[in-house]
């Protein structure tokens, strides 16, 4: 899938105008991104929405807190061993029969778990959700770095990855609206309504990637020769054919202490999305509001700042062209903001505004994260694999977080002591990431 020549296109277009270049990634962004967020919205709906579920689930189905923090958690496991191969796939198929083959498969499983009804039944569709899901995530970083060098790929993933939070934004009313106005029509629960009505539109929505979506520059139709040049030649300038990685591929990245040190970096930050991104409502509930129509509202501000943040911090480390201040200083924040969630106790204006910083602090890390590894790895011809790799070993942090809060709110009770360890692998990773990270942008 790594873009290589056009036919008749010479590369030779080393002064090619920056304006003009510029309009050329204008092009491609409006044509790409738009629909990449709309399917990672329906993605990480899909993914979450449990959270939202679970505060009529659990009732109806007799669940408590440690069965809803592993079958939630649960979902990485399938993700994890399933990642790699995916990826594989995906650079020798191409993003477009990889994209309607995930979609589908993960689309239906989601609206399938409507008729879970035990927590056995829970805990395999929630599995295989993750098996079914693997790959989409890595599949669009990587295919992502077949079109922007690495000069612009930090706005890019955040324009991309801004559709986690308002997934957030859009999924909490809707997952509101669902368990409310739809509970009881036709004889199930707002639960099985919010799962069918959230998991449908990712099967349609893979049928369209097979058609809309070009494998990479060179086989877009909409591009003319001369723009698939200048488009080739910014990619190729950045490769270096002297790179482990280049001359040993995914091998040579599996023996490089880098890759292990990014692989770390993600799973605390995922530990923090995902405490986040699972139990948002509890700690709204535990502010003292009730109406789940009224937590899906309250669940879209800290996502909407979130956009907000995620935009402007990476546009700012394009522009600055520093990557290693910006990321540990948003773990710190973050890492401070979640802690303080407990002492905001039921003050829902305090709580509310320590859930919005460390949303939009933990949040804002997923672009400058892989921008960071994005321009470690370059166009290597180990990047779809690598880019599987670190992602399915970081992500074994979205078992840890979630199945470890249950855990902890089984036994006493309250989040607050979990929060506190998750605070804590921020820190950590903010640590490490100065420390590891300090390759300038290619």
């Amino acid at each position: 899938m790594n873009p290589t020549t056009v036919p008749g296109a010479a590369l030779t277009n080393e002064a090619a105008p920056s304006a003009r270049v510029s309009a050329i990634y204008r092009r491609i962004t409006w044509r790409l991104i738009p629909f990449l967020f709309v399917c990672y919205v329906a993605a990480y709906l899909d993914r979450i929405n449990i959270g939202f579920a679970q505060i009529q689930m659990r009732n109806d189905l007799g669940f408590s807190d440690a069965v809803y923090g592993l079958g939630a958690g649960i979902f990485f496991a399938g993700y994890f061993l399933f990642e790699v191969p995916s990826n594989l796939i995906l650079e020798r198929i191409g993003a477009r029969k990889t994209l309607i083959r995930i979609m589908l498969l993960w689309g239906l499983t989601s609206a399938g778990m409507m008729f879970v009804n035990s927590p056995a039944a829970f805990y395999i569709m929630r599995f295989m959700l993750g098996v079914f899901e693997a790959g989409f995530f890595p599949g669009m970083i990587f295919y992502l770095t077949c079109w922007y060098p690495a000069e612009r790929r930090g706005r890019v993933m955040a324009l991309f990855l801004t559709a986690v939070a308002m997934a957030g934004v859009l999924g909490g009313p809707v997952s509101g609206w669902a368990l409310n106005r739809l509970d009881g029509l036709h004889g199930l629960q707002g639960w099985q309504w919010l799962f069918l009505v959230e998991g449908l539109p990712s099967c349609l929505l893979g049928v369209v990637a097979y058609f809309y979506l070009d494998n990479n520059p060179r086989e877009a139709r909409w591009l003319s020769d001369d723009e698939k040049a200048v488009v080739l030649h910014q990619l190729e300038r950045e490769r270096d054919p002297s790179s482990m990685f280049e001359r040993h591929g995914f091998g040579g990245a599996l023996k490089s202490g880098r890759t292990y040190a990014l692989a770390l970096i993600w799973f605390t930050f995922i530990c923090g999305v995902y405490a986040i991104s699972f139990w948002l409502p509890a700690l709204i509930r535990g502010a003292g509001v009730t109406d789940a129509y009224s937590i899906g509202m309250l669940s879209a501000i800290p996502y909407g700042v979130a956009v907000v943040t995620m935009v402007l911090v990476s546009r700012h480390s394009d522009r600055s062209r520093e990557r290693r201040w910006h990321t540990a200083s948003c773990a710190l924040i973050g890492a401070a903001a979640l802690s303080a969630i407990s002492a905001a106790g039921s003050d829902l204006r305090l709580a509310l505004v320590c859930i919005s910083i460390a949303t939009a602090a933990i949040f804002t890390l997923q672009p400058l994260f892989w921008a960071i590894t994005t321009d470690f790895l370059g166009g290597t011809r180990a990047a779809a694999g690598t880019i599987a790799f670190i992602n399915s070993l970081g992500l074994l942090g979205g078992f840890v977080s979630p199945s470890m809060l249950g855990f902890v709110k089984s036994m006493t009770g309250s989040l607050n002591s979990g929060l506190y360890v998750v605070s804590a692998l921020l820190v950590t990773g903010a640590l490490i990431t100065l420390r590891s990270s300090r390759q300038p942008i290619r």
